[in-house]
């Protein structure tokens, strides 16, 4: 869902890498600089000389085999620039060029500057029930799970994108989820982060399960439906009004939309696909996970299809079902609701991805093995 996480491509004409005006320089020598390609590292080695960062890489003057030394430009940011970079550069920073950052490659575009906050030790995240929160506007209680990833301790300099999933007892520990079938959310995330294929790598995130509760029907539905739904736009309320302060304020947090996704399935994708439709300014990115497409005379078909022309819209939606089961898991409404959104101008492999799961069944043991997509 995430297009970034410890890694931002900068503009490369930022304020931030311009150098000031001095009568004394080469106003030429100065534009050129701020055409640099500037690789720059954030990670807290502790006393200047404690250890050293370098850089290895496949251009720019960098080799695979023996690491460039970084220039120490404040505590704890060490940069290494690039002139006349004419093509993209993968890179990994070192510590005392020996001890390989974790993960996939980062890459810098000529003339970009590239933020990073590694980690070189950690390869698992940590997992709590940390809050009980109460909702005013709902008048309920719940737990909320929050996973941080494998860096979040070891680089208390980084700030990390979040992914809402509700559900929030079925992620992590099979003594609290349904059937005693978790997401395996943990595994997936700490996996993801962790791969040296950048196909397969998932920047980290925080994610912040708050659990369903007895109005879960209420909560999660957009319209009354004829089954005591249509408590939606006030569950959404919670999150973006009580749930989502909260988070931003209590940890290191990326809080804009471009960092924000909202994920689910069955009645949790539905309520997923809907926040994306009237919530774009919070939710960036949506993973509707074979949602109930099938609520109320398939009410979510004609809400996306009647939303052509809004502004904005989530950056990114993903949709899937499996085909088997009671129910084969709605899979002909769901590739409708998928035709819906190609039709609004998202296109397969840039902004939206939608996949059907051959076998699978309405229940944990399939969301999770999809959830890494």
């Amino acid at each position: 869902m995430f297009a970034g996480g410890a890694c931002d491509q900068g503009d490369p004409l930022t304020p931030a890498d311009q150098v000031p005006g001095d009568m004394t320089r080469d106003p030429s020598a100065d534009l050129l600089r701020r055409l640099d390609t500037v690789i720059r590292v954030h990670y807290p080695v502790g006393p200047a000389g404690a250890h050293g960062v370098s850089v290895r890489g496949d251009g720019g003057g960098l080799s695979w085999d023996l690491g460039k030394q970084m220039t120490r430009t404040a505590d704890n940011v060490y940069e290494y620039r690039v002139a006349n970079l004419t093509a993209p550069l993968q890179f990994k920073p070192l510590l005392d060029d020996s001890r390989w950052s974790r993960g996939a490659n980062y890459v810098a575009a000529p003339a970009t500057t590239v933020e990073i906050y590694p980690h070189f030790i950690k390869t698992q995240g940590s997992w709590s029930r940390r809050w009980m929160v109460h909702s005013a506007l709902l008048g309920n209680d719940r737990g909320v799970w929050v996973y941080l990833p494998p860096s979040y301790d070891e680089n208390p300099l980084g700030n990390y994108p979040v992914l809402y999933m509700h559900d929030g007892q079925n992620l992590f520990d099979p003594n609290a989820a349904f059937g005693g079938q978790t997401w395996k959310a943990a595994d997936a995330l700490d996996n993801g982060a962790e791969t040296l294929d950048a196909a397969q790598h998932i920047p980290e995130a925080i994610l912040v399960g708050p659990e369903n509760t007895s109005a879960r029907i209420y909560e999660y539905t957009p319209t009354e439906g004829g089954m005591g739904g249509g408590g939606g736009d006030l569950y959404l309320r919670f999150l973006i009004e009580e749930l989502k302060p909260q988070v931003d304020r209590e940890l290191r947090t990326r809080p804009d939309r471009a960092a924000t996704a909202l994920v689910g399935s069955s009645l949790g994708g539905l309520i997923s696909a809907y926040a994306g439709l009237v919530h774009p300014e919070v939710f960036g990115r949506i993973g509707a996970m074979s949602p109930s497409t099938w609520w109320d005379n398939a009410y979510l078909l004609g809400a996306v299809a009647g939303s052509a022309g809004h502004s904005p819209r989530p950056l990114r939606v993903y949709v899937d079902s499996g085909d088997s089961g009671p129910s084969n898991d709605d899979v002909d409404n769901t590739r409708k609701l998928a035709d819906a959104y190609r039709a609004l101008g998202y296109k397969d492999g840039k902004d939206f991805q939608y996949m059907v799961q051959m076998g699978g069944m309405h229940n944990e043991v399939y969301w999770a093995q999809r959830l890494p997509a």
